[in-house]
């Protein structure tokens, strides 16, 4: 233990711990410091001896900040593993569509109007609503992604993030993926990871896949990508190609790297010894609440890659169709529909659903060996739970009453880093309003779509 005050001590909480068989348990009355960033030390119960009350007693009086934090839940931060964060700026813009008419007629003409100001400004209110939320750390798949960079550096949240691009691009769209990786990864005292950024199968040939696949293999990148997306998808490519999209992934070689897919709600079966026998390191993101909207037949099929060993961290997507970037609503509804999918109601358990937040969704965006556990040596990435409020009263089941009775505005505290980003519900790096009013202006021109324009054609 260091000599030096620790920068943040939080006392009286009960904590979310994750044995060595990976269960989820909790324990009352503890005690976390936070020294330069990391987990120093997790203590619970009293005190064993008087050295070590004495030692208590000596930190908690030299701490920089003290939360005490009595009756409240500490988690390990939520992660969004897969949206589009600057997508906020078109929540509830395309509503009520099937998924073809919402890229084609709504989305993507808009999207063509983008400029790098709309991004920074949309970013800033999805960081403001996640760290609200408690999310800690999201994985983003966007445009323009050195001003979310910005935001991210600026705001204090952790991110990993990915510049999309689509073969109508040209060689362009590739390299210009690739420089933003090489050149963000590691950024904002390295809270910054990134990714290689492929849209799709469906919007990246072959051709580019390969080189993707390539250059994730010679730079150490990952690959974030969306695949099977829809039942759909699978089949058109089937019907087209003669494979689905998660064989086309392995042929030219993005299985080979650490890829994180969005969706696969449209895995078939024939997918699953594909990704059973994969070299690189798979995981999938599942955002249940957009796949309903969109009234898809199929979901994130969660019970048969639990089965292969492949982690499924959970999502949003983004709020243009999603409308909400709320982490604890796709815990509670991934939870529901797998019981309901599976014919099974012992699947998922409360448990099992804050496994996916937590430890998996750190898998899923190469995260796990550095947050997604409160314990020693890990980032101090942590949020405090109220349960006091009535719809979570009374409590027999901590682990049920936190996925499907708590909300997110039961958030109280939002840490990253060791850094308070909001504290008793009061944000702390981000000034909405005046975000909201500079979007807000923006508006006119970013809707505009008399032009015809789109930034790509949803064709599956």
């Amino acid at each position: 233990m260091s000599d030096s005050p620790a920068d943040l001590i939080i006392t009286g909480c009960t904590v979310l711990r994750h044995d060595d068989q990976e269960r989820i348990t909790f324990e009352e009355n503890a005690t976390i410091v936070v020294r330069d960033g990391v987990i120093e030390s997790v203590t619970t119960g009293p005190a064993a001896s008087v050295a070590e009350r004495e030692a208590a007693a000596r930190i908690e009086a030299e701490a920089g900040q003290r939360i005490d934090a009595g009756g409240q839940l500490a988690l390990p931060g939520l992660i969004n593993c897969h949206t589009h964060a600057p997508m906020v700026a078109l929540r509830g813009v395309a509503e009520d569509l099937p998924t073809e008419e919402w890229f084609n007629d709504v989305v993507w003409p808009v999207e063509s109007n983008l400029t790098e100001k709309d991004v920074e400004l949309g970013a800033r209110l999805a960081c403001a609503e996640m760290i609200r939320g408690g999310v800690t750390c999201f994985a983003d798949h966007y445009f323009s992604m050195d001003a979310v960079a910005a935001v991210v550096a600026e705001c204090g949240i952790r991110a990993h993030l990915g510049e999309a691009y689509f073969s109508s691009q040209g060689a362009q769209g590739r390299e210009t993926s690739l420089e933003f990786a090489l050149r963000q990864r590691g950024a904002a005292d390295g809270r910054i990871t990134t990714a290689l950024a492929p849209h799709a199968p469906y919007t990246v040939d072959d051709a580019d896949l390969a080189a993707t696949a390539e250059l994730a293999r010679e730079h150490g990148l990952p690959v974030h990508l969306h695949a099977s997306e829809n039942r759909d998808q699978a089949e058109t490519s089937l019907a087209r190609h003669g494979v689905t999209p998660i064989e086309v992934l392995r042929r030219t070689g993005i299985l080979d790297t650490d890829v994180l897919i969005a969706h696969g709600t449209g895995i078939l079966d024939r997918d699953l010894p594909v990704l059973r026998d994969t070299t690189g390191r798979v995981a999938v993101a599942t955002a249940p609440r957009g796949y309903l909207k969109f009234a898809w037949p199929t979901t994130t099929p969660v019970r048969a890659l639990h089965d292969l060993g492949i982690p499924v961290g959970l999502a949003t997507d983004g709020a243009a169709s999603n409308n909400s970037l709320d982490v604890w609503e796709s815990m509670a509804l991934t939870a529901l529909i797998q019981k309901s999918t599976t014919g099974d109601p012992r699947w998922l358990t409360s448990r099992q659903a804050l496994h996916h937040a937590t430890l998996q969704s750190a898998r899923a965006v190469g995260l796990a060996e550095s947050v997604g556990s409160i314990a020693p040596g890990r980032r101090a990435d942590i949020i405090l739970v109220d349960l006091t409020g009535p719809h979570t009263q009374p409590v027999h089941d901590l682990a049920a009453t936190l996925v499907h009775s708590a909300r997110s505005s039961d958030v109280r505290t939002t840490i990253v880093d060791g850094r308070v980003l909001m504290r008793d519900r009061e944000l702390l790096t981000i000034d909405v309003p005046a975000v909201v009013r500079e979007l807000e202006e923006r508006m006119p021109a970013l809707l505009d779509r008399s032009h015809g324009k789109r930034v790509q054609e949803y064709n599956t």
